[in-house]
């Protein structure tokens, strides 16, 4: 039976055409959610492959709005697809939040990942997303206290996204006995889980599906792009990097 997989990638990286060559191929792995990430000068829950990957959107000078238009792009494609976006507080702080996620659903968005607004402090995101019938998708860690994970786990989320470990993205992550405790109190309320930090193969995926909604998987896209991209030679890249992508996405849901 197969997984499902939500898989991450940084809107723009490593340039347009590529990026939406990488999106295609994921949901023809068989990726059922596209974790969208805006580029972000500091993206403290992220690993180097992801900070690399914003840092080179960003020197390029791709801008939200550019964001925006390769998520209404994907959503053009793939309307079946949900799209969630990923991004950071002052990016969706600066427009105003609800402006922000008005924008965002008219590009296709139905969910939103903001780490650095906390579920029960979130600045309005959560009745944004209540007034325009979308998923405000909190995080939940393996550091938070057990009244804290109880409070967020029955506070009615439809999806809560767990992390497996303390620190940044991309690490190497063994899934330990801990961790699939963790998961089940983060389940205590019925909320669907996405759980993720560290997921390069099927194996790992395996172990997860029991415990999670769905399986997320990010740095180890970013490093395939990053490990076969050419700029002297976008198209052969591109289609190197496609057919890598789309075989990982494959491999993590089957």
């Amino acid at each position: 039976m197969s997984r499902i997989l939500m898989a991450h990638q940084v809107a723009g990286y490593p340039d347009d055409e590529t990026a939406l060559a990488v999106g295609n191929a994921l949901i023809m792995g068989g990726a059922k959610i596209i974790e969208v990430q805006l580029a972000f000068s500091d993206p403290s829950a992220d690993g180097v492959a992801i900070q690399t990957a914003c840092s080179e959107v960003l020197g390029r000078g791709y801008t939200v709005r550019n964001g925006f238009a390769y998520i209404r792009q994907l959503h053009e494609i793939h309307p079946e697809v949900q799209l969630f976006l990923m991004t950071y507080a002052s990016l969706a702080y600066r427009p105003g939040i609800e402006n922000f996620v008005r924008t965002a659903r008219d590009a296709g968005i139905t969910g939103f990942i903001i780490p650095d607004l906390p579920f029960d402090c979130d600045e309005g995101l959560g009745e944004a997303c209540r007034k325009y019938n979308l998923y405000q998708i909190p995080v939940a860690a393996p550091s938070m206290t057990k009244e804290r994970l109880h409070k967020m786990a029955t506070n009615g989320f439809e999806y809560i996204y767990t992390v497996l470990r303390a620190g940044i993205t991309g690490g190497n992550t063994v899934i330990t006995p801990d961790m699939l405790a963790f998961l089940d109190a983060s389940r205590e309320g019925g909320s669907k889980l996405l759980g993720g930090f560290g997921i390069t193969s099927g194996e790992q995926a395996e172990v997860l599906a029991g415990h999670v909604y769905a399986v997320v998987a990010g740095s180890v896209f970013v490093n395939i792009i990053t490990g076969n991209y050419d700029k002297t030679k976008p198209d052969e890249s591109r289609r190197i990097i496609a057919e890598m992508i789309e075989a990982k996405a494959s491999e993590l849901t089957n």
